[in-house]
């Protein structure tokens, strides 16, 4: 009795460290850490182009393609702050998200072969990191990276936070030639959102096919709010089988488990909120190499996937989340609790 007594006692001190690191990690503190540590290496121009209020207008004027933006740029940088700039960068990703991140970013230097283009345009260093407020466990600020193809843009509140709208982008989407050949920093999210269309009944693409043409991009492109007009289309996940409503969830999950674990579960627990009113809508062609596009729509969160430009061999896709992105949300808590 007394040896099971100690077993028991062993494993609550286990549980209790094991939770007390977890707080300790929390994707908060390590981002509160990462931009602390990145300000201070700053000079004081660089922290100039850095920072900004959390109230400036500039926290919510995000795109994705290549511009001149404000921020901090990692060319403007020396290599050890680059290093820390990668650290921030990295505390707001997954490894998988992550590596996604910084590939994605190298994929300029090929653009820069492939277009003869002199290294002013395609730049792996023109992706700019911006702050907004005061960095903090407690308090309310925000940070985006942000370039060609890429941009995150977290809001930390009160220790809550938030990566939306959060768009990973791949042109190339498949690189056809030199010694980078064969690669598709984005082929999971390709590859699942084919499996489901070419999973379903004959019946259900009549449903789930929107359009036969897909379009241009995105819908939402850069808005500054996630809407779509109209209701959800699609086929929805309450007339999906087992089997595909599995094939649902591998593509939803590649989305969600791109974000550091807190960050990815509170997008599960949106995921499982929405349970089978989830609608998963396709436009274009089925066949590979045509242009395609898909877009996954519940109550809280809206997926949109497009490859349609450069001969369709170029992606775009984003997490966007109808009334949190930019912490908007986070927000309307704090403030609510604040007026209370």
């Amino acid at each position: 009795m007394k040896s099971l007594f100690l077993r028991l006692c062993a494993v609550a001190v286990g549980a209790v460290l094991l939770t007390s690191a977890y707080y300790r990690t929390s994707s908060a503190s390590v981002m509160t850490e990462a931009a602390n540590r990145f300000l201070a290496s700053l000079t004081a121009e660089q922290r100039a182009k850095a920072t900004f209020q959390f109230e400036d207008a500039e926290r919510v004027n995000w795109f994705f393609i290549p511009i001149e933006r404000k921020g901090l740029p990692l060319r403007d940088m020396g290599t050890f702050q680059r290093h820390l700039a990668s650290a921030l960068l990295s505390a707001g990703l997954s490894q998988a998200g992550y590596m996604k991140a910084v590939t994605i970013m190298s994929l300029e230097d090929v653009l820069r072969i492939l277009e003869k283009d002199s290294g002013e345009r395609r730049n792996p260093e023109k992706y700019y990191f911006s702050i907004f407020g005061a960095p903090s466990d407690t308090g309310t600020w925000g940070y985006r990276v942000e370039g060609h193809h890429l941009s995150q843009n977290y809001t930390v509140v009160n220790g809550r936070v938030i990566d939306a709208p959060s768009f990973f982008g791949s042109n190339p989407a498949e690189v056809r030639e030199g010694p980078r050949a064969g690669l598709r920093v984005l082929a999971a999210e390709d590859d699942l959102g084919r499996d489901l269309i070419a999973g379903l009944t004959a019946d259900q693409q009549k449903t789930a096919i929107v359009d036969p043409k897909a379009p241009a991009d995105i819908l939402t492109s850069n808005s500054r709010q996630a809407a779509l007009k109209g209701q959800a289309s699609g086929i929805s996940a309450a007339r999906m089988t087992p089997a595909q409503l599995t094939k649902l969830t591998a593509l939803l999950d590649e989305y969600a488990n791109n974000m550091p674990e807190q960050i990815a579960q509170a997008r599960q627990e949106q995921i499982k909120k929405a349970g089978k009113n989830i609608y998963f809508a396709w436009a274009g062609g089925l066949k590979r190499g045509e242009g395609h596009y898909y877009r996954i729509q519940a109550p809280a969160f809206l997926i949109e996937y497009d490859n349609t430009q450069n001969n369709n061999n170029h992606v775009h896709a984003v997490w966007r989340e109808f009334t949190g992105d930019f912490g908007g949300d986070l927000l309307k808590d704090h403030y609510q609790a604040s007026h209370q």
